[in-house]
C-alpha cells in the first residue's frame, strides 16, 4: 500500500494473477487426440485391409480425427478471443496463446495423417 502524498490515505493496487485459458488447454488436448486417433486409423486400415473391413474402420477413425481437429480449431478461436479481450490490470488476465497455436497445429497434423491413413488403407484393401 502506497501513501497518497500530502494525506493520510493509502492507495491500493489490485493485481490479479494471470490464468491459463481453459479453451486453450482444451484445444491442445483435442489436437493431441486427433493425432492419436489418426494412428488408430492407420493401424486398423492396414491390419484389416486383407479381411476387407480396414477401409471402413479407417474411414470411421479418420472422420473422428477430422472432428477432433475441428474441435481443436474451434476451441483455439474461442481461447484467442478470450485472451485478446483481457488487458486491464483489474480484470482477470488469460494466457495460453502458445497452447492455442499448438492445438491448431496438432489438430491439422492429426487430420492430415488420418486422411493419408484412410487413403493408404483403401489402397491396400483394393489392391
Amino acid at each position: 500500500m502506497e501513501q497518497v502524498t500530502g494525506t493520510e490515505f493509502g492507495l491500493v493496487h489490485l493485481q490479479v494473477a494471470p490464468i491459463t485459458s481453459g479453451p486453450a488447454i482444451g484445444s491442445l488436448a483435442a489436437g493431441i487426440a486427433a493425432i492419436v486417433i489418426s494412428f488408430a486409423a492407420l493401424c486398423f486400415g492396414v491390419s484389416g485391409a486383407e479381411a476387407g473391413w480396414g477401409g471402413w474402420v479407417a474411414g470411421a477413425f479418420a472422420l473422428l480425427s477430422v472432428l477432433a481437429c475441428g474441435g481443436a480449431v474451434g476451441a483455439a478461436v474461442i481461447a484467442r478471443r478470450q485472451i485478446a479481450g483481457t488487458g486491464e490490470p483489474w480484470r482477470v488476465r488469460f494466457t495460453g496463446r502458445g497452447l492455442t497455436t499448438a492445438g491448431i497445429i496438432c489438430g491439422l497434423i492429426g487430420a492430415l495423417l488420418a486422411v493419408l491413413s484412410l487413403a493408404m488403407g483403401l489402397t491396400l484393401q483394393l489392391s
